[in-house]
């Protein structure tokens, strides 16, 4: 049975989404996240310090002291039910949690149990930068989630190799005097320098129980999924011959029979073009949303591109949609203070109420005009009702039909 760490979020909810401890009576074990979540001390000050934290770094991974999947365990209140005074900022349009906020937590709860599985008694500071690489998947089993209610996080590390660390996390709600389960998410995380340059060692795992060991090899399961999926990837590979057949089926569909031309084109009835189903915004990246290293905190850029998934899946369906999965989000490049944010939220794929959306995020530099891919975000919603046919016409756009297509069906084997 794991320990319990109980902290309770008193902050308000945008503080929260960097120090989900602050100002709690959190156990005297839990690492100074001072230097994780740096907002307030001067930004190169802060930098000049933690190079001196260089010296603590371990030469290699044998160096440091194993730890248990309990070592790392937390568990975290968000008091939306008995603190109605932060529910603010966490409450939607429809009197129920946005789950934009849950993602900044989520993102900060990772980041967190990781400094907890690498903290060394004899170190007043760590001397690791842990940062979000990827988020592996985050499956709902609720449709809702009600904003007068306490949320409880609970996570541990589960999987570790050289340099990154895996963490499963959960999210339930308290109903009638129980929690109920909301959610589960699988992220991966890894360490850095204290400057953020390079990879770091971490602190090896080791399982204690059956039940462990299968959690444990699961995690490298997951690794070798992600390396399988990205080999397999449509900028890399062809289709399989199932996947081109489908493609020309929907070509075939869309031939204006009264012509005998490849380019002449007809919308079949309850279909809407893909180049038609998208949206577009901008985020200019200003310092309130930054860490110590001068750059934008992951979880601030998962809300921002899920509100844009959203309002594309509720502009294309019509009504309300609620989020079922949330799968391969990669950390490509850092986003700069100051870098103009450009995301585009796509339909790429639907079946029967399903909507399956992605989110494309870029970076503008002014001076050299260049664009930079920073994130590709993947999110599955269900709508109220059945929705229209999303249907590519270039070959480009059945590539992004395709990859939805396989990411809804990776989803769908999983819920």
């Amino acid at each position: 049975m794991l320990p319990t760490r109980l902290c309770i979020m008193r902050k308000l909810p945008s503080v929260l989404a960097r120090m989900l401890t602050s100002g709690t009576s959190a156990s005297p074990g839990l690492p100074d996240m001072s230097e994780g979540f740096f907002l307030t001390r001067d930004h190169v000050q802060a930098m000049q310090e933690r190079k001196a934290l260089h010296t603590l770094l371990a030469k290699r991974q044998e160096d440091l002291p194993p730890r248990r999947m309990k070592d790392s365990y937390l568990e975290v209140i968000l008091p939306l039910g008995s603190q109605p005074e932060i529910r603010e900022k966490y409450l939607n349009v429809y009197n129920s949690v946005r789950f934009g906020r849950i993602l900044e937590d989520l993102d900060s709860l990772g980041v967190l149990i990781c400094y907890t599985h690498t903290k060394q008694e004899m170190q007043q500071r760590s001397p690791l930068s842990i940062v979000t690489a990827l988020v592996d998947k985050i499956n709902l089993c609720q449709k809702i989630i009600r904003p007068d209610c306490d949320i409880k996080f609970t996570g541990n590390v589960s999987w570790v190799g050289k340099t990154s660390m895996e963490v499963r996390m959960h999210m339930l709600q308290q109903h009638d005097g129980d929690y109920s389960p909301v959610l589960d998410a699988t992220f991966v995380m890894v360490a850095r320098d204290p400057e953020n340059k390079r990879p770091a060692f971490v602190n090896p795992l080791i399982p204690e129980s059956p039940e462990e060991e299968e959690i444990f090899k699961q995690g490298e399961l997951n690794k070798l999924k992600r390396i399988e999926f990205s080999t397999a990837s449509l900028l890399k590979m062809a289709p399989t011959a199932e996947e081109r057949n489908i493609v020309h089926d929907i070509f075939l569909n869309t031939l204006d029979t009264r012509t005998v031309s490849f380019r002449s084109r007809k919308l079949p009835p309850s279909s809407v073009w893909m180049e038609d189903a998208k949206l577009k915004g901008l985020e200019i990246c200003h310092p309130e949303e930054r860490n110590i290293f001068n750059r934008i905190f992951g979880g601030f850029l998962m809300r921002k591109a899920f509100e844009l998934g959203w309002a594309t899946a509720c502009s294309y369906g019509g009504s309300r949609p609620f989020i079922v999965s949330v799968d391969d989000i990669m950390f490509q490049k850092p986003v700069e203070v100051g870098s103009l944010l450009m995301l585009s939220g796509q339909v790429c794929y639907t079946e029967k109420n399903y909507i399956q959306i992605r989110v494309h995020s870029e970076v503008y530099n002014a001076n050299t005009k260049e664009h930079h891919t920073t994130n590709i975000f993947h999110f599955t919603f269900i709508s109220e009702n059945e929705v229209p046919q999303v249907v590519p016409k270039t070959y480009g756009e059945s590539m992004l039909y395709l990859d939805g297509k396989r990411h809804f069906t990776a989803v769908m084997k999983d819920i």
